[in-house]
């Protein structure tokens, strides 16, 4: 066991009341100390002994005064053994212990609890049927362990050589009632979660394979925990987000070590683990080690999976390579292999040869670097390369160089861009994909502002860019000429107003695994809105032509139902018109703004159980015709999500998955209980 330098500053004043020696004569050159005492009783003071050849892992110095207080204590003089029982509190190592029944063996340095074992430190909490622990060391092991892991603050209130914050005096037992209070959970919250997209979103020059987020609060159940310092080994490990049980998502397996690497770089290593879904399926994790690397940029796994009919002829496979990562500059580099160009060649429009194969066609690259020059600037280079025949590099070659400076308010910043860009791929209503050839300018972005109160909220954009694209304006374009496109500058305003008016609003189920949570992280609230729209662009052009649009848009959205029910107890939906008027048109197609009456459809419907169906559309009304489908299959649980998604109109799709992440009080109960920039009136969103 350990002593402690008594001058601490969360030692209670109480401690002044020690009979044997005052407080101001104990000193950190003293002998090291034990307080103990019984409630409405006195108190006592033990000498920990120490020797030469004692080799404590944590400097004696640094370790503070252990305090006992329970109902009852003796004290066998012949063992050095303290017994105390009886709502025992113990305080230590910048921990608090609570049992039934603890023993502590001087000469051992040795602490066994038993009986509702409760250990907080920080916002880290174990429980346990029989807890022994060797203080100085560091080191102990838990039976029939649970608890919750926070791993926002995991590193430091692990970490005993890091001071954590004072707390209260726990000479009283109101630390100890909350620790061992089985209150049902209350104050359950969703976070962010982690997300992770195979495939392609709204960025049609990247593939849009990410993962992002954290999930903050774990909980845990293991038959024998060990642990020395901030590495730990659990037999029969169970892991899980879920804050209820039986949990709908865990982690199973046999054996599991967790190690420290370093601050930022932890390491786990299992045996015989599995996913298992709401206690029955269990699928088998063919990996058996797992790094969770902290630092910025940093990630794991083999490859990644991709899918973009129109550049790399559908389904391909990529590895992200960090070739450069600190905190200021980071760049990957990632080669890319062509999956389905290879196998089926005429699948999508991309190429009309049948010959296919693995060719240096059917290999490509993206590469990303950043350069973060100050707090609020920031340098990045993009490059994207979907062939390497370079007999037609002009073809495949796809560029992004930019500087970004926010000002104005921190939390709600201006933004101004520098940016040159190289075939730059936008999708552009009914006239569908253009490529800019190249444009170079700047653009500033104003931030959402509120007026006053009344609901109205406003942005505004500016530009100014030199831009070489196509256009069909014959008298534009040269006799005799390679191509059809023409180099403009473009000056451009644009102005969006937009104000909800709620028409009604229902009441969600209560935060229970059966009702607001049953499949779903947030519980539903039921809505109905009518949403509103003006938007005004006015586009300028070096030869004087002229885009000048004023739009207007109302729809109707909301959701019914709680989806909470087995069948069909939810339905999302949005209905909008949007009808604008447009003088002269751009000369460019990629900005030209031909979509004048646009009717939004979106359905998303319950059909049994976490499985939702749904599509979204949207439709020129001047000629019937189909602008864009999106069509979703989504399969949702309160824990996890997976959606899929598939737009035949862009050809791109995506495969989502989300794991959620949950906050909550109270004590859970024991286990066994797509890469599109859209332009949108003549303005590149």
């Amino acid at each position: 066991m350990s002593e402690v330098k008594t001058k601490a500053s969360f030692l209670p004043s109480k401690l002044n009341l020690l009979t044997t020696q005052p407080d101001s004569e104990i000193t950190t050159n003293s002998p090291r100390y034990l307080i103990t005492q019984e409630r409405q009783g006195e108190q006592r003071k033990f000498q920990i002994p120490t020797n030469q050849e004692f080799q404590p892992s944590i400097p004696i110095e640094e370790i503070e005064v252990i305090e006992v207080i329970a109902d009852r204590q003796e004290y066998d003089e012949q063992r050095k053994v303290i017994t105390a029982q009886g709502n025992v509190v113990m305080r230590f190592a910048q921990s608090v212990m609570t049992s039934d029944r603890l023993e502590i063996n001087l000469s051992d340095r040795l602490a066994v609890a038993k009986g509702n074992v409760v250990l907080k430190r920080g916002q880290q909490v174990l429980r346990g049927a029989k807890f022994e622990y060797y203080l100085v060391s560091d080191r102990g092991m838990i039976f029939n362990a649970r608890g919750e892991i926070y791993q926002p603050s995991l590193s430091q209130d692990t970490n005993v050589n890091q001071r954590l914050a004072p707390e209260q005096t726990i000479f009283d037992r109101a630390l100890s009632d909350r620790l061992i209070n089985a209150q049902p959970l209350t104050d359950i919250t969703a976070g962010e979660g982690i997300g992770a997209t195979i495939g392609s979103s709204r960025d049609i020059n990247n593939s849009n394979n990410s993962v992002g987020g954290t999930i903050n609060r774990l909980r845990f159940q293991a038959n024998r925990l060990d642990f020395s310092g901030t590495n730990w080994t659990a037999s029969n490990l169970r892991l899980t987000n879920d804050p209820f049980s039986p949990p709908e998502l865990e982690l199973r397996a046999k054996t599991a070590t967790f190690e420290q690497v370093s601050p930022l770089v932890n390491k786990l290593t299992t045996t015989k683990s599995r996913v298992v879904i709401d206690d029955s399926l269990a699928l088998p994790l063919l990996a058996s080690s797992y790094a969770f690397d902290g630092r910025p940029g940093r990630g794991a796994g083999l490859f990644s999976l991709g899918f973009d009919g129109q550049d790399r002829g559908g389904l391909y496979i990529e590895k992200t390579l960090r070739l450069l990562n600190g905190t200021k500059y980071s760049l990957n580099i990632t080669p890319q292999y062509f999956l389905e160009r290879a196998l089926f060649p005429t699948a999508f429009s991309f190429s009309n040869s049948e010959d296919g194969g693995f060719d240096l066609a059917t290999l490509g690259l993206r590469s990303n670097f950043q350069a973060n020059l100050t707090p609020r600037s920031n340098f990045g280079a993009n490059v994207s390369l979907t062939s390497f025949n370079f007999n037609n590099i002009e073809d495949n070659l796809r560029a992004r160089v930019g500087l970004q400076q926010t000002l104005g308010n921190v939390a709600n910043p201006y933004t101004f861009a520098l940016a040159y860009n190289y075939r730059d791929r936008l999708f552009n209503g009914s006239l569908g994909f253009q490529t800019v050839r190249s444009s170079i300018g700047g653009v500033l972005t104003s931030p959402n502002i509120a007026i006053a109160n009344t609901g109205v909220n406003l942005r505004y954009q500016a530009s100014i860019q030199n831009i070489s694209a196509d256009t069909d304006r014959q008298d534009l374009l040269e006799a005799d000429r390679n191509n059809d496109r023409i180099n403009l500058t473009r000056y451009q305003g644009a102005l969006f107003i937009n104000k909800n008016f709620p028409i009604w609003s229902g009441t969600a189920l209560p935060s229970t695994q059966y009702q607001g949570l049953r499949y779903t992280p947030v519980p539903v609230v039921p809505y109905l809105q009518i949403y509103t729209g003006v938007s005004g662009v006015g586009s300028f052009y070096s030869n004087s032509d002229t885009q000048l649009s004023l739009e207007g848009t109302i729809g109707i959205q909301g959701q019914i139902g709680h989806f909470s029910r087995s069948w069909l107890d939810y339905t999302g939906f949005k209905l909008g018109y949007s009808q604008n008027l447009r003088g002269d048109e751009s000369p460019f197609l990629f900005d030209r703004l031909v979509d004048r009456q646009i009717l939004d459809l979106g359905i998303t419907q319950q059909v049994y159980g976490p499985i939702r169906l749904g599509v979204q559309t949207s439709i020129d009304l001047n000629n019937n015709q189909e602008i864009s489908t999106d069509y979703l299959v989504e399969y949702s649980r309160r824990t996890h999500n997976i959606t899929l998604r598939y737009n035949p109109v862009l050809q791109v799709g995506s495969f989502s998955l989300r794991i959620s992440d949950f906050n909550w009080q109270g004590n859970p109960q024991p286990f066994d209980n797509e890469g599109i920039s859209p332009v949108i009136q003549g303005v590149k969103q």
